[in-house]
């Protein structure tokens, strides 16, 4: 399961971790070359707006890290599979 942030969990069992943030995985599928059909700069843009909203810090990490393009050149293989794929 995913869901914006990575809200959510299990009121049944104490310290679940809870679903994995939705831009996080996008972020990882765009990054392996795969095109998600996501608009992954409005899914931040939400995401760095939920504590605010919720009112506690939420478990999404791209939101806070930024964009791993941001930080290194992407691996060559990633644009020919982006090739592959068109």
């Amino acid at each position: 399961d995913a869901s914006l942030g990575g809200l959510g969990g299990c009121p049944y069992a104490p310290g679940a971790s809870g679903n994995i943030a939705s831009e996080d995985a996008i972020h990882m599928l765009d990054a392996m070359g795969y095109d998600t059909g996501m608009d992954l700069a409005k899914l931040l843009t939400v995401a760095r707006q939920l504590p605010a909203v919720v009112g506690h810090d939420v478990p999404g990490q791209v939101a806070r890290a930024g964009l791993i393009t941001d930080l290194h050149p992407a691996p060559a293989f990633v644009e020919k599979l982006r090739e592959d794929h068109e």
